[in-house]
């Protein structure tokens, strides 16, 4: 690699961009989740990141997920194997939690952990060519270990899930569009700009309002109606106390773009 570094770290215009430095298969090494879990801790707390986009160096595979002899011969001086996974999930968890929109760009294999991950995101963009999307752990007699199958379950349904995880399927872009496993899928050649032109939209939106959404949508997502309505109604509240709502409807009323200054 020219550049040595696991995660190639970008931010432009509010945009984070966190780029797997492994070409071409993009592993996710222990330095690699290292350096991310460091990333998105730090984003999370920076007001001048508005929205993280994860993706991967060159364009034959986002990622082949965990390297298995990198797990085999250093977890031991990792505190073990549950240790690793546990780092993963919590990496996983801080970035679906997180109140900033995420996008995730599936191109070539993504496997395994290179599912795991785009499946804590907001946003999932498919290559139209050449994705092989799936959880095949049990090939290798093993169970997905980074939520695979708690989320996949909750983003495409239970028959969907189990189809994919239990035959080990790989599918392509366009069978995930079909399924709901993605929302956008676009030319090999085009999915890394369609990506951040999404970000760059996401990052024009009032930050406070973004943020009770995802909290409403995603914090409160498996929550009871009462439960889900109050989070609404939280979100609706702290909304109306700030600048960018007064700035959206006098734009609004004056027939021109608002600008969002998150305050």
């Amino acid at each position: 690699m020219a550049d040595s570094n696991p995660l190639l770290i970008e931010c432009e215009g509010g945009v984070l961009t966190l780029t797997n430095n492994d070409p071409p298969i993009n592993r996710m090494s222990f330095e690699y989740m290292d350096a991310l879990e460091a990333a998105v801790q730090a984003a999370s707390s920076d007001p001048d990141v508005r929205v993280l986009v994860f993706t991967a160096a060159g364009e034959k595979d986002f990622s082949v997920g965990m390297d298995l002899k990198q797990l085999q011969s250093g977890s031991a001086a990792r505190g073990g194997a549950a240790a690793v996974f546990d780092q993963r999930l919590r990496v996983l968890a801080a970035i679906e939690s997180m109140d900033k929109p995420s996008i995730v760009t599936l191109f070539g294999y993504c496997l395994g952990g290179g599912l795991e991950l785009p499946l804590a995101c907001h946003f999932r963009l498919a290559a139209a060519e050449g994705a092989k999307i799936g959880l095949p752990e049990l090939d290798l007699g093993a169970v997905p270990a980074w939520g695979g199958t708690a989320r996949l379950t909750r983003c495409v349904g239970r028959d969907a899930a189990l189809d994919l995880i239990l035959r080990a399927k790989k599918i392509d872009g366009s069978e995930a569009l079909r399924i709901g496993l993605v929302q956008e899928v676009h030319p090999l050649s085009e999915l890394k700009e369609a990506a951040q032109a999404l970000a760059r939209e996401l990052a024009g939106m009032p930050p406070v309002a973004v943020a009770g959404v995802l909290r409403c949508v995603v914090g409160a997502g498996e929550a009871s109606l009462d439960e889900a309505l109050a989070a609404e109604r939280e979100a609706v509240m702290r909304c109306g106390r700030t600048k960018d709502q007064v700035e959206g409807m006098m734009a609004f009323m004056e027939k021109r773009p608002p600008i969002f200054t998150g305050e």
